[in-house]
């Protein structure tokens, strides 16, 4: 009897010490988390959880779920669990992306401390890690231009001549090819013809005569 009243006690003891040493670090540092959205990256939440009474990073595994409500109510997402990031120490992250679009995204921790956040992130669409949005068809190509106009008509004839200014060339020379080619030139041949005509009859009646005598 006295043995198993011995045993008894020595579980009792043993079960106190367990549950003593099982969460050391959240009654050393105050119990509660300090979970902070910091924004997101390519549509995956961006946290930093730390321990609220001192701010200094939680060594252990940090077990938290983020869930996400669009603007308009229709659509929720998650919980998705909350992962380390690579980049800092306090840093935390998700594995998904949210798509395009505005969200009420809220982050819960219950290990190794409770801790809560809210925060509206607004993911722009065609993020490498996000759905692409729908690509509107491309604007029509221009019209080619309009043929130009058509080519200026030829340079207008030269101004005549005023009074104080002399004629060109061409036209004072119209007159004299004009005269040389009218009906007075062929009288004047005809009166050279006639006369050379009647010179060669003189002289042959002078001869005529000198001869008979």
């Amino acid at each position: 009897m006295r043995r198993a009243l011995l045993a008894a006690a020595a579980l009792t003891l043993a079960g106190q010490a367990l549950s003593t040493t099982a969460a050391p670090a959240a009654l050393a540092h105050g119990g509660t988390l300090d979970v902070e959205i910091t924004g997101h990256s390519f549509g995956h939440v961006r946290t930093t959880v730390t321990w609220e009474n001192d701010s200094d990073p939680v060594a252990g595994r940090v077990a938290a779920t983020v869930n996400a409500v669009s603007a308009d109510g229709t659509q929720n997402i998650g919980p998705w669990k909350l992962i380390p990031a690579q980049d800092a120490a306090t840093g935390y992250t998700t594995a998904e992306a949210l798509p395009p679009g505005r969200w009420t995204v809220t982050v819960e921790a219950g290990h190794p401390g409770l801790g809560r956040d809210q925060a509206e992130l607004t993911v722009s669409p065609g993020t490498p890690a996000s759905p692409a949005a729908p690509q509107s068809s491309p604007p029509p190509e221009a019209a080619p231009p309009a043929a130009s106009a058509a080519p200026p008509a030829a340079s207008a004839a030269p101004p005549a001549a005023g009074p104080d200014e002399p004629a060109t060339a061409t036209a004072a020379a119209a007159p004299d090819a004009a005269a040389g080619t009218g009906p007075a030139a062929y009288l004047a041949a005809a009166g050279a013809v006639l006369a050379c005509a009647a010179g060669l009859a003189v002289a042959w009646r002078i001869r005529r005569a000198r001869a008979r005598t």
